[in-house]
């Protein structure tokens, strides 16, 4: 019953084009952000604490890759983790998951609050010790063809107590993908799968939100994806 309400509000994000696109760092409010639909990350799980960031994210894209921004208004920010595929999912961290071709494997990207990142191809999520049933990390070569930069610093130690607004841009090329999935030729009026998230599982104020609700304690779970839709 669950899943069949979460279905009923399958939500759609459409990605607009833009040429060019904004560059890193080029802040939240430069008018060619404000050209781009805002998704907001309303969805919290239960097991997470009472703190509830307000997390936004927006995307464009030009046919080359996807270009995104994360606002957050947050609070007991923390980030230790400074390496590629370190466990960033620990820190504060944005996710944004990525399906681009139905009955394929989907992408985890997951960026600390200091900018570091990893990136899996997950074919079979059911997890298993070690990660999931089938999975594959992105190789360093690869995986830091993807483009992350925080407004923090590196290293956020102790946690920022006090509220503070933060953001993380990223910028993913396409060919990144296709490496996976094979050639996604013309990207314009494609539907992706995916979801975007905000974690932050060892701060002193744990939280899991999404924005399209997922009906179990676990991210991981391709059946709760919203639409994403290429302009």
């Amino acid at each position: 019953m669950l899943t069949t309400s979460l279905n009923e509000l399958a939500l759609t994000y459409d990605v607009r084009w833009a040429n060019p696109l904004p560059h890193l760092a080029a802040g939240w409010d430069v008018p060619v952000w404000n050209f781009a639909q805002t998704a907001e990350l309303s969805h919290f799980r239960p097991e997470g604490s009472a703190h509830r960031p307000c997390a936004r994210l927006r995307l464009l894209h030009d046919g080359r890759g996807l270009r995104g921004i994360y606002q957050v208004q947050d609070q007991f920010v923390r980030s230790l983790r400074t390496h590629y595929m370190d466990e960033v999912w620990k820190d504060s961290c944005v996710e944004i998951f990525l399906q681009p071709k139905l009955g394929a494997g989907y992408f985890n990207l997951e960026m600390n609050a200091g900018g570091a990142h990893l990136c899996c191809y997950i074919e079979d999520p059911e997890r298993v010790p070690g990660g999931f049933k089938k999975f594959t990390p992105l190789p360093a070569p690869i995986g830091q063809k993807i483009e992350v930069r925080s407004s923090l610093p590196k290293v956020i130690d102790p946690e920022i107590a006090e509220p503070v607004v933060w953001h993380l841009d990223f910028f993913v090329p396409f060919e990144v993908l296709e490496h996976y999935v094979g050639p996604l030729e013309k990207i314009r009026g494609q539907s992706w799968r995916g979801n975007f998230y905000k974690c932050a599982d060892e701060s002193s104020h744990p939280h899991w939100a999404s924005w399209a609700p997922v009906d179990a304690f676990n991210f991981h779970v391709p059946h709760c994806f919203g639409t994403i839709y290429f302009q």
